[in-house]
Order: structure tokens, then sequence, then C-alpha cells
């Protein structure tokens, strides 16, 4: 029994076919680059939300740029992308006729045009979509919850129909990975994920061929960028390299970003920082000022059972976990959806940072 196990982790027979732990490690590499990266923007943003606050509120939209660009590099020029180069990995195009039968080639010479962007296309958006998606589901949560839109809304109900049919929809995906997963497993399917199958694409290992194309290619880059070369060929040269040192930096500050962490979940650990706390016992700082120069800031009342946003006796008292200034939920809720920072002291803040306060009257 253990030797039949160990027969369908390996290879399978196939010396080009990598294991499913192979494919597996380099599906969550990239799962985790993703909250490495979000976490230093935060730290930066917390630091100067002046400078830095813009980064935090299109974090979505500027990773799937860069992950755009990483990923158009290493499938031109590696055929694979970051995370399958990063384990060996290349893939190979699959035969559009009946047999669907594996399209042999150099990783040099590239994926056909066809599969190419739809690998490209898979890769970066089904990511940013799923993203999106999950922020969406958590905001309609929270506003179902603390009843934000009136209950003879009609949104009202679609948001809870959506919100039913969520958990059934991610299940089904969910379920899908797994089925095709077991299926590669078992040696049923040429592909561990559906999206490479949408693709009409297959994981290999890389070749002695492979391997002595991609050092022949550096050669010929260095080559071309002899003085003898004309001034187009050099300019495209130049373009190219500017653009693989740039895509190369970024595969190296992800790499390094895996290990950053683990580093940050060590440092943010509990036990590290009650060790801190003992070390180092600082004085309580000065309540922060307003960030924003621009505007007047909003002076906060005299009496400290008014909201700071409308003036007003608060109601449903609900205090910003990043600052600690307390407001109406309303009030809270409305400004943060909008700007993404507190009112007050203009740090970095999101729905889920909002605290309901239970006082004794309640």
């Amino acid at each position: 029994m253990a030797e039949r196990g160990a027969h369908l982790t390996a290879a399978s027979g196939h010396d080009d076919r990598p294991s499913i732990f192979e494919v597996v490690a380099q599906d969550s590499l990239m799962s985790t680059v993703r909250p490495a990266l979000q976490h230093v923007i935060k730290v930066l943003a917390e630091s100067n939300p002046g400078r830095y606050g813009f980064l935090w509120r299109w974090f979505d939209e500027a990773y799937v740029l860069l992950d755009l660009l990483l990923q158009q590099h290493y499938l031109s020029r590696r055929s694979a992308s970051f995370s399958e180069n990063f384990y060996g990995l290349k893939r190979v195009a699959l035969s559009r006729g009946g047999d669907g039968k594996p399209l042999r080639s150099l990783v040099t010479t590239g994926l056909p045009q066809g599969h190419h962007y739809a690998s490209l296309c898979l890769l970066v958006l089904v990511p940013y979509l799923r993203a999106k998606l999950e922020k969406l589901v958590s905001r309609l949560r929270e506003e179902d919850d603390y009843s934000i839109h009136p209950p003879s809304s009609s949104w009202k109900r679609f948001y809870r129909a959506f919100l039913a049919a969520y958990p059934f929809a991610n299940l089904a995906w969910e379920g899908w990975f797994l089925g095709q997963q077991l299926c590669y497993l078992l040696g049923k399917a040429r592909q561990h994920s559906p999206l490479l199958r949408m693709a009409s694409v297959q994981l290999v290992r890389l070749t002695a061929e492979d391997v002595r194309g991609l050092e022949e290619g550096a050669r010929d880059t260095n080559m071309a960028a002899q003085p003898s070369c004309s001034l187009t060929d050099r300019v495209r040269t130049a373009a190219k390299t500017a653009l693989g040192g740039l895509a190369f930096s970024l595969s190296t500050g992800l790499s390094v970003g895996v290990f950053f962490l683990q580093f940050l979940e060590w440092w943010y650990s509990s036990e590290n920082q009650e060790t801190i706390k003992a070390l180092t016992a600082l004085p309580v700082p000065p309540p922060p000022v307003h960030l924003d120069l621009g505007t007047d800031p909003p002076l906060l009342p005299t009496l400290k059972a008014l909201c700071p946003l409308c003036r007003r006796v608060r109601a449903n008292d609900t205090a910003l976990a990043t600052s600690g200034f307390v407001f109406c939920y309303r009030c809270a809720y409305t400004y943060v959806k909008a700007h993404q920072r507190c009112p007050v002291t203009g740090y970095p803040t999101e729905l889920q940072h909002l605290v309901k306060l239970y006082t004794p009257d309640n």
C-alpha cells in the first residue's frame, strides 16, 4: 500500500511529468507572495499615510499590473509563470485536435500566441477577480449585519440571495480544483488545475535542451549588445534588457518576500510583542494630528459624547481600531467606505476596523 502511494505521488512513470508535490507547491508560492507584499504596503501606509496611502487604497490594481508584467516576462522568455519557473517547470501547448497531445518544443521557442495570451489572462485576471469578489462579499455581509439598507429595499433581497448562494458557488469552485488534482494524482488527467486545461497547456519539467537553449539565448543577447550592431537592434536589445532586468528584480524581490513573510509572522506574534513591551516601556505618545494639510482639519468636539463627524450625540458608538477615536456607526462607515482612512488621524482604515462599543446603558 505504501509503495502504491509513493508511486502516485511520484512522476507516474513519465520523466518530464512533475509530481503532485511540485505542482501544488508552485501553486501555493504566489498565494504567499501577495500577503507579504500587502503587509509591506500596509506598514508603509501606516508610517506615512500622506505619501503611501494611495498604494494601500489601490493595492489590488497595483498588484495586478506588477503581476501582469512579471508573468508576461516569464511566459515569453521561459514558457512558464514565475512560480512554475521557480520550480523548474514549463508549459507545453496541447494540440487543438481530438487527440490533445502535447506539442513538444523547446522553452526558447515559447508558447503559441493563442496559448500564451490565454495563459496570461488566466494567471492574472482570475486571482484579481477572485480577490475583488471576496472583498465585495465581505462588505455586503457587514451591510447586511448592520442593516445599512432599509428593510423594504429591493437591493437587500438581492444581497441576501447573493450571500446565500456564494458559499455554494465557492464550494463548487474549490471542489472543481480538488477533483482535477485527484484526477492528476491518479493519472487520469494531464493537468492538475482547470485553469491549465482551459488554456490547453500542460506542465512538464525543463529538459537539458531547454537549459542549453536558455544559456545560448543569454549569450546571443550579450552579442547583440555589441557596438557592431545597428542602432535599431541596440535600442530593441536595450529595451528588452531593461524589461528583463525589471522583471528579474521583481522576481527576486518576490522570492525574498516569501522569507520576509515568515519573519513578519514571527515579529508580530504575540510572544514576541510581549517581549518587546517588557524591554521597552516608553511613555504614551500624544494624540496624532490630522495628516491632510491641504484641508482644514476637523477639530474634535469639546464634549466627548459628540461624534467628530456629525457633531451630534453619538448613536451606535463605533471605534476605529486603527486610531481609537469613536464615531457614530453610520458616520464612520460612510467616511471609511469613501476614503479608506480615519477622519481624524488619516491612518489607512478599512471597514473591518470598525469596532462596536457596548456601554452599560445598552
